[in-house]
């Protein structure tokens, strides 16, 4: 299935021809004719490209990347400029922003296709390669947002790294019997059935903390 783009052109002419060139290479294009409603369409469906001029009534490429770049649902989509030759120094200034690429008016249609595979690509490598985020284990107090006491959370924050009860008793200094009590409870308070539950949800937690 074939990446969907918008194309944020002011030229009319421009924005259809190219328009046509990206949908006959079996891109979803969407065209808008300044910044103002490329913003727009960004927020109602987010594209897996943005292609857009830098001179716009409204809101300008820079406005809209600007923009783009503040907000984290935007923040990763790859962003092309499209610039005229005497823009071409401008340009470096609004990469330095954000921008991954330029293209220079009238684009080639190699060039075209070229770019924006080049830009689709690594993005697909950036997201194979991300590094899940993993789980802090450096306190137990953000699983007392669970509606432990601070007690119970500190033992849940042992079994979720895998601790039995007896070694979880000796790392807190505790009885087995009394870390045993404290699992009956959090399982209760957790609302699961067995302790590898209860880990999950520890686990959950303390990856989003």
């Amino acid at each position: 299935m074939k990446s969907s783009i918008l194309l944020i052109e002011d030229e009319p002419q421009m924005r259809s021809n190219m328009r046509t060139v990206l949908e006959l290479e079996g891109y979803h294009v969407q065209a808008v004719s300044n910044g103002r409603l490329g913003i727009e369409a960004l927020r109602a469906d987010k594209p897996d490209l943005v292609l857009c001029d830098v001179m716009m009534p409204e809101l300008d490429g820079y406005g809209v990347l600007a923009l783009m770049r503040s907000k984290s649902e935007t923040v990763d989509i790859p962003f092309i400029f499209l610039t005229a030759k005497g823009e071409k120094a401008d340009v470096r200034t609004g990469m330095n922003s954000g921008a991954d690429d330029y293209l220079v008016k009238p684009v080639g249609i190699r060039d075209l296709i070229d770019a924006i595979e080049s830009r689709l690509r690594r993005k697909r490598e950036q997201v194979v390669n991300a590094v899940p985020a993993l789980p802090s284990f450096d306190s137990p107090t953000p699983l007392e947002s669970l509606g432990l006491t601070p007690k119970e959370a500190e033992v849940l924050l042992w079994i979720a790294q895998g601790k039995s009860n007896s070694e979880t008793a000796i790392l807190l200094g505790s009885a087995e019997a009394t870390v045993k009590k404290h699992m009956e409870r959090i399982l209760q308070k957790l609302d699961v059935e067995n302790r590898g539950a209860a880990a999950l949800i520890a686990i959950e937690t303390l990856t989003r903390a």
